[in-house]
């Protein structure tokens, strides 16, 4: 039996492709091996996001080759689609880009027949969404579900335009469909999730709207949490956070994109919000929400990024309360407006605003694990740690040690203390 391997960087969305190709591979006869080990064939799904994330996608596929030069090893994703022609490494025998993963297995035997490479990265205009579907996840008890596909928002930083292509969401009974298998199948958590969730039904002709996707996965019966993706804090209007609030499934868990706290910097990334504005949202979802996390990602280093830029980014992440923040430094993008910016930061200030807010972000993290002991919180278990204690996440996000509960159990808790940077809680029966 010829063995597989998968390997995926980037985000939740790479993660979720990867998965539906697992599946895809293992119903055509294909065994799974460890991906540090030797396989038949390896797939690697490419980011390509950040210089780092093109880094790590190229050094992933030599490794395969390394580790047997036979293998057959088809590379997809963001970076294969931007550049076809980095990712033919030796070893390399199906390039594929952010489209037609539903059909590697066949498009892998179709390399195997020809003497070169195939490379099937097809043009994005136009493309629909491609409707890939996924039954198992690692832990069997919370599942990612994409719901769209592409951004049209064009940040003066960002390649994922170019790479994912146009807008496309999946139409609701779909949705609706995916959230009840996924239920039958013992998910008791749905992650809806996209490259760009804010934009939900642009393109569908009903004028449907994220709310909408919500509202039909919140409909499957066993499914009991519903959590979202990465926002825009544009769509955190009244009427927005009104109809989640009535939605008692969803998570008191979101994640708000900021990058930046200052409005001179927002202006040059193309950003469609102020500072000001963010808070706002903030503060529109913790009083629907009270208690709710509120998570982020954070840039340092943009062009003309001063250090008065930096400590009102700093300043706004205090005002904000996050309980978790992404930090990384700016990276240029070859071909965006960003990288042929005046005012380039050294790389050395970029890291060095990176670490003091990597530290600003651990600091509020501790204040948000202190503001729930004392706190009733639902953790969802996950595993069990060394202790025998059930490990699971609350629904607000943070990671709980919970005695006597067992995998798979929504266990209702009061949270007694902070242990390692997690929460110890006892079970209330």
């Amino acid at each position: 039996m010829a063995t597989v391997a998968f390997h995926t960087l980037g985000c939740k969305v790479n993660q979720y492709d990867t998965q539906a190709m697992r599946e895809r591979f293992l119903s055509a006869g294909y065994r799974e091996a460890d991906f540090d080990g030797p396989a038949d064939v390896y797939v690697v799904n490419t980011c390509t996001v950040t210089g780092t994330g093109d880094k790590k996608s190229l050094q992933a596929i030599r490794r395969c080759h390394r580790r047997n030069p036979d293998a057959a090893i088809v590379v997809c994703g963001c970076l294969a689609q931007r550049d076809a022609e980095a990712v033919r490494l030796p070893g390399v025998r199906l390039v594929l880009g952010t489209q037609r993963r539903g059909e590697v297995v066949e498009l892998l035997s179709q390399a195997l027949r020809q003497s070169e490479p195939l490379v099937a990265v097809d043009a994005l205009r136009g493309a629909p969404f491609e409707p890939l579907t996924v039954r198992d996840h690692e832990g069997h008890t919370r599942a990612t579900m994409k719901i769209q596909e592409g951004c049209d928002r064009y940040c003066s930083y960002c390649v994922i335009p170019s790479v994912r292509g146009p807008i496309r969401s999946r139409p609701l009974a779909q949705i609706r469909e995916e959230a009840r298998a996924l239920g039958e199948a013992g998910f008791s958590e749905l992650v809806l999730t996209g490259i760009h969730l804010t934009s939900y039904g642009r393109d569908l002709p009903g004028g449907e709207t994220l709310l909408d996707a919500v509202a039909a996965a919140h409909e499957a019966a066993l499914v009991r949490r519903i959590r979202l993706g990465s926002l825009e804090p544009v769509i955190v209007t009244q009427a927005f956070v009104r109809g989640l609030s009535a939605l008692p499934k969803v998570c008191p868990q979101f994640h708000l994109a900021l990058q930046s706290g200052s409005d001179a910097v927002l202006a040059r990334m193309r950003r469609r919000y102020t500072p000001a504005q963010f808070l706002a949202a903030c503060t529109l979802l913790r009083e629907a929400f009270p208690g709710c996390s509120i998570t982020t990602d954070v840039m340092t280093g943009f062009p003309g990024e001063t250090e008065e830029d930096f400590q009102s980014t700093c300043a706004v992440c205090r005002a904000a309360g996050f309980a978790r923040m992404h930090v990384f430094p700016y990276s240029e993008r070859a071909g965006t407006p960003a990288a042929a910016m005046e005012g380039a930061v050294p790389r050395a200030v970029r890291e060095e605003r990176a670490r003091r807010l990597i530290a600003l972000g651990e600091a509020l993290e501790a204040e948000a694990l202190a503001a729930r002991v004392g706190c009733e919180d639902e953790v969802l278990i996950e595993e069990t740690d060394a202790q025998g204690r059930g490990v699971g996440y609350t629904g607000g996000y943070l990671r709980a040690h919970v005695a006597g509960a067992a995998p798979g159990e929504l266990a209702r808790t009061h949270v007694c203390a902070i242990e390692g940077g997690e929460l110890s809680a006892r079970k209330i029966e």
